[in-house]
């Protein structure tokens, strides 16, 4: 569940983060001129840019665009090649082998409801009993977001809009991660770590999917308080996130990225484009570019 709703996006006391806003200006700390960062939902699509205000002008401002990939980078086939092969089990290994009779059984009645076919099935179980529980776990996911979002598009998402954007207008792109980090992130833990979360949310695979949508409703109102709300009662539940994960998701890239971000602020005005849930909390991009002397304020229009 904890990789659903993190990468997917403490009540904070400043009043400039407690506004429905997911756009900041960062400027002081002798920077000649503003920087900004937007909070992304990964899975909304690009038009939704069009509805945060300031947007324009944010990007009009900017001389660069910086996620938490390159997408160019991303795209290039041995990258590609890499993810895919990141996401299946090694030669000869299967999930359903990694699986008690009893597991089984209840995974595949989550399948049959959210993917209207199982393991039982040769041809879904040719390519889908190959994948890692990990990767299992985000497929099920997204694609019961896909059921209840009619207009969701994979090839016109909002991250990826700001990086053709950039191309488009001649400006540099630069990602604050690398595909082989990512991978290690989402598919690196052990194959018995990955069958106990998969099967954690197997059993409570209603909770997570509500989870998810709070967290989908709330990025949509442009509200980050309510994210941030979101995310703390999920680190309460079954199957929710502990201290361990939070640190290694969300916090410690975080604190990585903020030792990036000066050199490229000084060197010109950034749009940086990374997930919401990575703007909330005193562990959050915004309490941290504060506590490095900078000021930080959501853009209202």
């Amino acid at each position: 569940m904890r990789k659903i709703i993190l990468l997917t996006a403490v009540i904070i006391a400043s009043v400039t983060y407690s506004q429905a806003q997911i756009l900041y200006r960062i400027s002081g700390k002798g920077l000649k001129s503003p920087s900004y960062i937007v909070g992304t939902y990964h899975l909304a699509p690009s038009s939704f840019a069009d509805s945060i205000p300031g947007m324009r002008q944010a990007v009009e401002q900017t001389n660069q665009v910086c996620g938490e990939l390159d997408m160019m980078d991303a795209f290039k086939p041995e990258n590609t090649a890499k993810l895919l092969k990141a996401q299946m089990l090694p030669e000869g290994t299967t999930l359903s082998s990694l699986l008690t009779a009893e597991q089984l059984e209840r995974l595949n009645a989550l399948l049959l409801d959210v993917m209207g076919s199982n393991l039982n099935d040769e041809t879904f179980a040719a390519q889908m009993d190959k994948m890692t529980p990990a990767a299992l776990s985000t497929t099920l996911s997204l694609q019961s977001y896909i059921k209840r979002t009619e207009s969701f598009n994979p090839m016109e998402l909002i991250d990826n809009y700001f990086q053709m954007l950039a191309l488009q207008n001649g400006k540099a792109i630069k990602g604050f991660e690398t595909v082989d980090f990512q991978m290690g992130i989402l598919f690196g833990e052990s194959l018995e770590k990955q069958v106990n979360d998969l099967m954690c949310m197997v059993d409570h695979f209603e909770e997570t999917d509500e989870m998810v949508n709070r967290i989908t409703t709330a990025y949509f109102s442009q509200n980050l308080k309510q994210i941030e709300e979101a995310m703390e009662e999920e680190s309460k539940v079954e199957c929710g996130t502990t201290d361990e994960d939070e640190d290694r998701l969300i916090n410690n890239r975080n604190s990585n990225w903020l030792e990036m971000m000066p050199s490229m602020m000084a060197e010109q005005p950034t749009l940086f484009v990374v997930g919401a849930g990575h703007l909330c909390g005193e562990k959050g991009v915004l309490r941290l570019l504060e506590k490095a002397g900078y000021t930080v304020e959501g853009v209202k229009e």
